[in-house]
């Protein structure tokens, strides 16, 4: 899977975004730190460890470098920014059922925002899966030559495997 860029400086507003996830009564904000073992065990029932464990890096910083979507106190997405590495966005899920309302969108906007107050002026979103949402929704593009990038787990299947 490849890496994906975002120009910081050119993303599309948020507020209407914000708009209608009030107006399907969905609240997407940073997590509480009390909130913190809730969230990684929900990323990690819905996703996974891995997931769980990036997620939890949001946390050693304040205020956390993600941001929930939540709709009648429920959690139903997360989204995550300078966990993998600085200037990377992501990971990021949705529950099945609240997809295709732009809970997604919003999530990856708020935490795309967030970066560019950092100072960021591009970030990176690494190892994409749905690259034509990614592109839809933030105008990103493919970095060349990046994949596996830093997701390359070889290294750890050879020690598995004993040839290292």
């Amino acid at each position: 899977m490849t890496d994906m860029l975002v120009r910081l400086y050119a993303l599309p507003e948020l507020s209407g975004y914000a708009e209608n996830m009030e107006k399907i009564g969905v609240q997407v904000r940073r997590p509480n730190v009390w909130e913190k073992p809730l969230l990684l065990e929900w990323v990690n029932a819905h996703f996974s460890r891995s997931w769980a464990l990036e997620c939890e890096t949001a946390f050693a910083v304040r205020p956390p470098s993600c941001f929930i979507a939540v709709k009648d106190d429920v959690l139903i997405g997360f989204a995550c920014y300078d966990c993998t590495r600085l200037n990377f966005f992501g990971p990021t899920g949705v529950d099945d059922y609240a997809r295709g309302k732009g809970v997604g969108t919003t999530l990856l906007l708020s935490c795309l925002y967030a970066m560019k107050d950092c100072g960021y002026a591009y970030a990176i979103i690494g190892g994409v899966g749905p690259a034509r949402f990614y592109g839809k929704a933030v105008g990103a593009m493919a970095i060349e030559g990046s994949s596996p990038g830093i997701y390359d787990f070889s290294l750890i299947d050879k020690r598995r495997s004993g040839k290292i």
